[in-house]
């Protein structure tokens, strides 16, 4: 993941999250690999930046440039739905709100997005003072993440995937192989995981769950997948 900043004294480049969740599943496991989740931040960029963290001072500075560039759309466009659409954008710009705060419709979200303004992005707001793992926090909410982990004797793994994700879309982040040949997952909680001695412990006691193709993984469960390929 990558956030665009501005404003604020932070260090660009790649940052570490410092997880809670992974420090305990590594120090209960021992693994002999740690993989914990690195965000890249990168200052004054936008375009290529999954999210936005700003001083409340330079918001403006952002929005100006989505002012301009729809501003420029509305004289070009013939289209009376879009011109509609992009004086509704302005008007919401022009009130020094972002247009990730903009209730927008599929249709409209979609017609928006060919443009690619800056703010549609999620945009955050802080102080200088603010730490940076709570700034990545608010950032994982804000773009609606969630972390889900395989954890073991040989590695603990933390893995960013969109919230709402299935379980075939999650085996496919650790490989792809484990999609393509999934068979059946077995998840825990993470609360449940961490009062057992390891996963297997979890299934004979009946406290992990089989769960099918279409099971929707839950924030910080630990999972498994069987495969066959």
């Amino acid at each position: 993941m990558k956030i665009g900043f501005v404003g604020l004294n932070l260090q660009e480049g790649k940052i570490k999250y410092d997880d809670k969740v992974l420090s305990a599943l590594a120090n209960k496991d021992k693994p002999k690999k740690i993989s914990p989740f690195f965000i890249k931040f990168l200052k004054e960029e936008y375009t290529t930046s999954d999210a936005i963290v700003l001083h409340p001072n330079y918001l403006l500075d952002v929005l100006i440039l989505d002012i301009e560039k729809i501003e420029n759309r509305c004289q070009r466009t013939s289209d009376q739905e879009e011109s509609n659409l992009l004086k509704k954008c302005l008007n919401h710009l022009e009130e020094e709100k972002p247009l990730c705060d903009l209730e927008l419709t599929d249709t409209e979200s979609e017609i928006v997005n060919v443009l690619a303004p800056h703010s549609i992005k999620p945009i955050i707001q802080i102080n200088d003072d603010s730490d940076i793992n709570n700034i990545i926090e608010v950032v994982l909410e804000k773009t609606a993440n969630m972390f889900f982990y395989t954890s073991g004797p040989s590695e603990s793994h933390a893995w960013l995937v969109p919230k709402g994700s299935d379980i075939i879309f999650c085996a496919s982040k650790i490989h792809s192989d484990l999609a393509r040949g999934f068979i059946k997952g077995d998840v825990v909680s993470y609360e449940d995981y961490m009062q057992c001695h390891n996963f297997n412990e979890c299934k004979s006691k009946g406290i992990a769950k089989m769960v099918d193709r279409d099971y929707i993984v839950q924030p910080n469960e630990i999972i498994e997948i069987r495969f066959n390929v």
